[in-house]
């Protein structure tokens, strides 16, 4: 029996390794999961012995803020990699958590791939040294970033995307869309719910004096309860709520979302579904991401078409005013939304057949030389 650890930091690693370990499983190979995931890495067996709950901030003044806790997390996953003693680790995006694990399992000599690499093509491109030296491969699901590893000799493999097969499109974009619903994604981060909700109850509040037939209803992350999110709402503007595992059924009947910047505004984009991307950090955050992050986007489906499909309305530009600008916009003008649409099928495209699992789980297998997809 080969024995995998899985170390995934956020919500959305933990979504797409679920789907590499499912895939996995179906070689027939006999395996061994363990590590630290969510609850979907739990839900296909794998032994989650930390959370990823433990590991939810943003920005880097946020971490600064979480450093003890991280110090003590980190400690006691190295106690745990040398009671398990894993042959092969695979580490989910995450860079800044993730490169102490690769430490601790290069000291352990296991060896260690990489699924959803380091966004080293925007900033810090000193990382690179760091991959060469002690990854064995990477699994790239975004398609523009493999040319950039391979011109700097980094082994690179293009997979698609996981998520095409997750929220399952062809199916999900039968649903019809629900005139006057609108779709709010504040965030799986409390930092990222704290700034931005308030500005959607306020922006809600005043699209309701010109469109009082609107709807509005937040699509919750799994772990916050509606009590929490509701103390955010400051806004007399009524507000329903949609159960995370719902979503993907919820999101194509939407008119259009407004959602934070990550993992989220993808699903969004792949069910064709128009979204408007905020983002919001602490200022030192954001003045320290502004000095050193070289791209022209921050959301994935503009870095995919390399040009604006989805506004994105960042730091005081996500406040309630731009928010209610753009919306008004889209609500009067029904053009502006199919021209989206449009895009959104191009990016489909572009993210693969909906295998990636299967192709990663093939190559996996046939580095490690096992029985199976050799």
């Amino acid at each position: 029996m080969l024995k995998i650890w899985i170390n995934c930091g956020e919500l959305s690693g933990d979504i797409q390794s679920a789907e590499i370990v499912k895939a996995l499983k179906n070689t027939g190979n006999d395996f061994d999961f363990v590590g630290m995931g969510g609850d979907s890495l739990k839900k296909e067996g794998v032994r989650t012995l930390f959370h990823i709950n433990e590991l939810s901030v943003m920005g880097v003044s946020e971490v600064i803020e979480k450093i003890p806790q991280i110090l003590k997390l980190l400690k006691r996953i190295n106690i745990a990699l040398q009671e398990e003693k894993p042959d092969v680790l695979i580490v989910t995006d995450a860079p800044d958590f993730n490169f102490r694990i690769i430490n601790m399992a290069k000291k352990l000599n296991i060896p260690v791939y990489y699924f959803i690499p380091p966004k080293v093509w925007a900033w810090r491109k000193y990382r690179l040294n760091f991959l060469q030296k002690n990854i064995k491969k990477i699994y790239s699901i975004l398609p523009f970033e493999v040319p950039f590893y391979q011109k700097n000799n980094v082994d690179i493999t293009y997979i698609g995307n996981p998520l095409v097969n997750v929220v399952n499109p062809n199916e999900n974009m039968l649903i019809e869309k629900v005139e006057g619903r609108i779709g709010l994604m504040p965030g799986s981060r409390k930092k990222e719910i704290s700034l931005l909700l308030p500005e959607y109850a306020k922006m809600a509040q005043e699209l309701l004096i010109t469109y009082p037939h609107l709807k509005f209803y937040i699509i919750k992350a799994p772990q916050y309860s509606e009590e929490y999110l509701k103390s955010f709402w400051q806004s007399k503007a009524p507000v329903s709520f949609v159960e995370a595992e719902n979503r993907y059924q919820f999101i194509p009947s939407c008119e259009f979302i407004v959602g934070a910047s990550g993992t989220a505004v993808l699903e969004t984009a792949l069910l064709g579904t128009p979204t408007i991307v905020t983002y919001k950090v602490k200022a030192f955050s954001y003045l320290v991401a502004k000095a050193f992050v070289d791209v022209d986007f921050v959301s994935l489906p503009n870095l995919i078409m390399k040009r604006e499909v989805f506004p994105e309305l960042l730091q005081e530009k996500a406040d309630y005013p731009m928010l209610v600008s753009y919306a008004k916009k889209w609500l009067e003008n029904k053009d502006y939304l199919e021209a989206i649409k449009k895009d959104c099928v191009t990016i489909r495209e572009l993210l693969g057949q909906g295998d990636s699992a299967e192709l990663f789980a093939k190559d996996f297998c046939s580095e490690l030389k096992l029985n199976n997809f050799i």
